[in-house]
């Protein structure tokens, strides 16, 4: 069983008390407050002395009946304000899945969207109980300073403090339209002829597919994008040539919209991978949902 520790109350403030101090350093003073919660000037001013009498510290600095908060108060706000957040968060979280549990995840858009909202339907069906809720993310952050329980992530296993399930080795191969490549290329380095596509985040990618092909250091210009679903609408519209994932394409592949521009897809240097809080405890959603990709992955 895990162990928890009870929360000490000696200095823990009433919410009327935070909700009083956090109002105060938002909107600059004490009339303004008291107009946002619906309370006196008065009822402010004894709340946030209550509150300092309670910590034994001065919160507030009062000059010519104008309360304005101390330095050393204004950062404890900012720790405040994150925690009010966090309640807010896990309120509506509850109002969304009062029978059971939630979970948070951020995912990264291609991937959310092609490979794995097809799956979610078989998800949802094995674990009612749970409700996933999904949100963007393009780049690492800190799971302490989130609500996030996990993530879809791609590159290495360089997140800092996480634990990894890989998912998707990815192979990237190079497409255009046929309406701007009307034959494959006879040579990789024929692709400089044409204008390029890339990913702002992977500048290095036709450098590698060019050396890959025996055309080492290349680096060409490219246009840039910050998502492979802009890029590649861009590619089947003639814009240019671009280094896909093949997994993303497969449809546009088979219609002919897109054709491969010359040679098989080459891997990439990154895969995608779940990742997840090494030393929070692990709620069942995850475990589900954990368990669940594991099998996603094995077919």
């Amino acid at each position: 069983m895990r162990k928890t520790h009870m929360i000490s109350r000696r200095y823990l403030p009433s919410m009327p008390s935070l909700l009083a101090l956090e109002a105060v350093d938002r909107t600059g003073s004490a009339s303004a407050a008291a107009a946002e919660l619906n309370l006196t000037q008065g009822a402010i001013s004894r709340q946030l002395q209550a509150f300092e009498a309670q910590i034994g510290v001065a919160l507030i600095q009062r000059e010519n009946h104008r309360l304005r908060l101390t330095p050393a108060a204004q950062d404890y706000c900012r720790e405040i304000r994150r925690a009010l957040q966090a309640l807010s968060q896990a309120s509506l979280t509850l109002r969304a899945n009062p029978e059971g549990g939630a979970l948070n995840l951020a995912i990264l858009p291609a991937f959310g969207m092609h490979w794995l909202a097809p799956r979610l339907a078989d998800f949802a069906a094995r674990h009612p109980e749970v409700t996933v809720n999904l949100s963007t993310r393009l780049r690492p952050f800190d799971f302490a300073n989130s609500h996030f329980d996990a993530a879809i992530h791609y590159g290495r296993q360089d997140w800092p403090g996480a634990a990894y399930l890989p998912l998707l080795q990815e192979d990237l191969i190079a497409v255009a339209s046929p309406a701007l490549l009307k034959a494959p290329l006879q040579r990789a380095d024929d692709i400089i002829s044409y204008p390029l596509l890339q990913l702002e985040s992977r500048t290095g990618d036709w450098g590698r597919w060019l050396a890959h092909h025996g055309q080492p250091h290349q680096r060409p210009a490219a246009m840039l994008f910050d998502q492979f679903a802009t890029m590649t609408q861009a590619a089947i519209h003639g814009l240019g040539a671009a280094l896909i994932p093949r997994f993303l394409i497969e449809p546009d592949l088979a219609s002919g919209r897109l054709v491969p521009a010359f040679g098989p897809a080459i891997q990439s240097l990154g895969s995608y991978y779940l990742v997840w809080p090494k030393d929070r405890p692990e709620r069942s959603p995850l475990t589900s949902f954990r368990s669940w990709l594991g099998g996603q992955i094995a077919v």
